[in-house]
């Protein structure tokens, strides 16, 4: 494997060991190398990190289609339908830029689902090719999936996803211990991350210890500790009041203007706003798709906060919260690659 490629894939570093610890790691580590290795003959493309080309978009997606059923009950999800004439259908593409921040919007049964569980290495398209980071999934097995979901994207769900009765810590070292990294550096990055979301006196609770947006926090926490390449989420304000989807957003924010490259899956307006660019889907077609702010800049609520507040007054209980959150500086996790 090309050391590019093996620094991007398996970018979590675990620390020095001790003689005993290599002993009992190293028959784990290489299998764990053997496991990774097939992904370098089908998945690089151009634009390695030394390469003159420099770092490839974090997404890229050419021609997808996403079809289910067969015959007369096949269900065209993503790509449009064919074209009566031709035969064939538009397919669908899109382009997403290290440091970006997009919205992807649109009904119930516009394609938000299908879209987000391809570009989170959940589900394959039935035709076309999708690039994460650089690496052309399409040619890789379950298992090496599960690695490329590991290390290249944090996800974050509308309904948390805690383990229950498990303490925060323990939620947010979970990635890292399946990814082989030690407990003392786990728990290094586990409470890193914790206290970048505002919950470093929180990290013994469990989640019925714990407000709906604290709960998402955790979440937040959990998705970014392994330093992915993308954020992604899928309504990450839907089960949130406003005061805490205000601390939720203003937390992505922050992420965002430190270079973490987030796609928001959404229906909320508000939640849209937040973006850098907004992308409509119609019957799994991209009918819109417009830039808000530019993708190499802070996001529109940090961009200009008074104008970003004049087109949609604060809430007199979340507002004071909001500005507490966005004010701060970065300590490692806000950056795009391995922490």
């Amino acid at each position: 494997m090309r050391p590019a490629l093996r620094q991007r894939l398996g970018g979590l570093r675990p620390g020095v060991r001790t003689r005993d610890a290599e002993e009992t790691s190293g028959a784990q580590e290489r299998s764990r190398a053997e496991e990774t290795s097939g992904i370098e003959e089908t998945s690089r493309v151009e634009g390695d990190d030394d390469s003159p080309w420099g770092r490839p978009p974090v997404i890229e997606v050419r021609s997808l289609l996403k079809t289910y059923g067969h015959g007369d009950a096949a269900v065209r999800a993503l790509g449009g339908e064919p074209d009566p004439v031709t035969g064939v259908s538009p397919g669908m593409n899109l382009l997403v830029e290290q440091g970006d921040m997009v919205a992807v919007m649109g009904s119930s049964g516009s394609g938000k689902s299908t879209l987000m569980n391809i570009l989170g290495c959940l589900d394959i398209p039935t035709e076309g090719r999708y690039l994460l980071d650089g690496i052309d999934v399409g040619g890789l097995d379950e298992h090496q999936l599960s690695l490329v979901r590991n290390r290249k994207i944090g996800f974050v769900f509308q309904s948390f996803n805690l383990v229950p009765r498990t303490p925060a810590l323990a939620q947010v070292e979970l990635p890292l211990a399946y990814a082989g990294v030690r407990s003392a550096e786990r728990r290094r990055r586990a409470l890193a991350a914790l206290a970048l979301v505002g919950l470093a006196d929180r990290v013994h609770h469990r989640p019925n210890e714990l407000s709906g947006g604290q709960q998402q926090r955790v979440a937040v926490a959990r998705a970014l500790v392994t330093a992915p390449a993308m954020l992604l989420a899928d309504e990450p304000t839907g089960n949130l009041d406003s005061h805490s989807t205000e601390e939720v957003l203003a937390i992505v924010d922050r992420l965002n203007a430190s270079g973490r490259t987030v796609v928001l899956i959404t229906h909320e307006d508000e939640v849209a706003r937040h973006a850098k660019r907004v992308i409509t889907l119609v019957d799994g077609q991209v009918v819109e798709d417009r830039r808000q702010a530019p993708a190499d800049g802070p996001p529109p609520a940090l961009r200009d906060p008074a104008s970003f507040a004049a087109h949609h007054p604060q809430d007199p209980i979340t507002g004071g919260r909001r500005q507490a959150l966005t004010s701060g500086t970065s300590n490692g996790f806000g950056s795009g690659g391995t922490a």
